[in-house]
């Protein structure tokens, strides 16, 4: 009794962590490896991935269903998938409440969540060196070029949808790269909260198809870069979440190409809309609406503190995951 107890507290514990991924990846710029990182699930992760191989798919049928699904961890993968799914499913109708009538100050939110968990992967660098340095800069410039280059139309076929599957979940698992940010430069992150909102079931067995693909093949290649060249990796990493700041400023409008109007910033996928960022005093300015800063600059500070809480709390669950 006391062994079941145990483990069922052990699972659920999983599951939280599982939660706290699925809440961090349905935000564009809080990265599910990240918090699967500092929850201490990462490497269990990447091991259980690892072990969807056709040597041990062949377990079924020589050893049975059992051999195969303690080879796959598969407890642990259930207790963790279910809560990742949980935490998408309950802020996805939220997210699109506020970019569409909260703009600002959630991209300021998102602006303080991307910085200080910049901070937090870098403090994962186990030594400075000149090759650390390197790659952060590399991906400061990747980033800065992706998300200046990055159209903001594209289309709804189901195989770009099972693309964006692929190369959004490849990000989830990165600790440092949102996924739900990578959906957001292909023009598929407010196509996919709908999807998610509204139930379209043929949309999301296309990306969770595209999702299982990618992590399978992308789980080998990330564990190893992470062995053989783990600062630099890192140092990439974090890079590129600060040159992503560039996409998450909170003061931006839609430039019309045809007509050279601005109008207030939204997500719809028009080819004629150029994004254009803007100081606080331009953008009240230029849209005679108020900047918001004061709430902006809260926003983003409650954003850090939240960050750290989390990261404060994922340690004390790790903690007492561990105790008895």
């Amino acid at each position: 009794m006391k062994t079941r107890f145990h483990k069922l507290r052990s699972h659920l514990f999983i599951y939280v962590k599982g939660l706290a991924m699925g809440s961090a990846d349905i935000i564009p710029g809080v990265s599910g490896g990240t918090i699967a990182f500092i929850t201490g699930v990462y490497e269990d992760l990447l091991q259980s991935l690892r072990s969807f191989t056709p040597a041990n798919f062949k377990k079924i049928l020589t050893e049975g269903i059992g051999v195969f699904w303690k080879t796959i961890n598969g407890n642990f993968l259930t207790a963790l998938l279910l809560g990742i799914g949980t935490g998408i499913f309950t802020l996805a109708e939220l997210m699109l409440y506020l970019l569409e009538y909260h703009p600002i100050p959630l991209w300021s939110f998102f602006f303080g969540l991307i910085l200080i968990s910049t901070l937090s992967v870098l403090r994962t660098v186990r030594k400075a060196s000149v090759i650390v340095f390197a790659g952060f800069a590399v991906g400061i410039i990747l980033a800065v070029l992706i998300t200046e280059a990055a159209v903001t139309q594209t289309p709804d076929a189901l195989w770009f949808i099972f693309l964006s599957g692929a190369i959004a979940i490849c990000a989830m698992i990165l600790p440092g790269i949102s996924g739900s940010f990578i959906l957001l430069l292909m023009g598929k992150y407010e196509y996919m909260l709908n999807a998610l909102t509204e139930l379209k079931a043929d949309v999301m067995a296309v990306f969770a198809g595209g999702a299982i693909i990618g992590l399978l093949s992308f789980s080998h290649f990330l564990s190893w870069l992470l062995k053989r060249f783990h600062d630099a990796t890192i140092a990439l990493l974090a890079g590129f979440m600060f040159g992503s700041l560039n996409k998450v400023w909170p003061w931006k409008v839609m430039m019309d190409t045809t007509t050279g109007k601005a109008t207030l910033w939204n997500l719809e996928n028009n080819s004629h809309l150029v994004e254009k960022k803007l100081t606080p005093a331009d953008y009240a300015l230029l849209t005679d609406t108020p900047s918001q800063i004061c709430p902006a600059l809260g926003m983003a500070i409650f954003a850090i503190v939240f960050y750290l809480s989390i990261e404060w709390i994922a340690r004390k669950i790790k903690t007492g995951g561990k105790k008895g």
